[in-house]
């Protein structure tokens, strides 16, 4: 996988979290996977068309979606229910969003699909042998992973 498919999505989140929850994240070691896996209780998956597709995966535990969503809707959450799903799956969109637009300055004409929110432990999520570079984040709320599964459009 080419590094530009994945900075675009480095620069995004550093942007979009920074506005949106206060405070940068920390990147860790980014880290090769034969396809797109999760192990998070809760995922952010969107998809990506265009000259680039494949899928982008924000992983995180339940207490950290919880946390995440309670500082964007700036009251707490007790019960992780459709208005917390929804705060998350809009971080996972405004993210995606920035890294289309930054993909897009490079020469790269794409559009994301509707965020979609995947709960659960062990989930697999197949990007159909598209390799994948994961990205761990530590933010105020806890640890979160982005997953870039994207690859030139045959």
């Amino acid at each position: 996988m080419k590094v530009e498919y994945i900075n675009p999505f480095i620069e995004a989140s550093f942007s979009v979290m920074g506005m949106v929850l206060g405070s940068a994240p920390v990147k860790g070691n980014l880290a090769m996977q034969p396809t797109t896996f999760t192990s998070h209780q809760c995922n952010i998956v969107c998809g990506v068309t265009g000259q680039v597709q494949g899928q982008v995966i924000f992983g995180m535990s339940m207490i950290v979606a919880d946390k995440i969503a309670s500082t964007m809707l700036g009251q707490p959450i007790k019960t992780f229910d459709q208005l917390a799903a929804s705060a998350i799956a809009e971080l996972g969109n405004m993210i995606s969003g920035h890294a289309m637009s930054l993909l897009s300055e490079v020469g790269y004409i794409c559009d994301i699909t509707p965020p979609t929110i995947i709960r659960g432990t062990n989930v697999k999520i197949s990007t159909l042998s598209i390799p994948a570079i994961v990205v761990p984040l530590t933010l105020a709320q806890g640890e979160m992973s982005i997953t870039v599964g994207l690859q030139a459009r045959k």
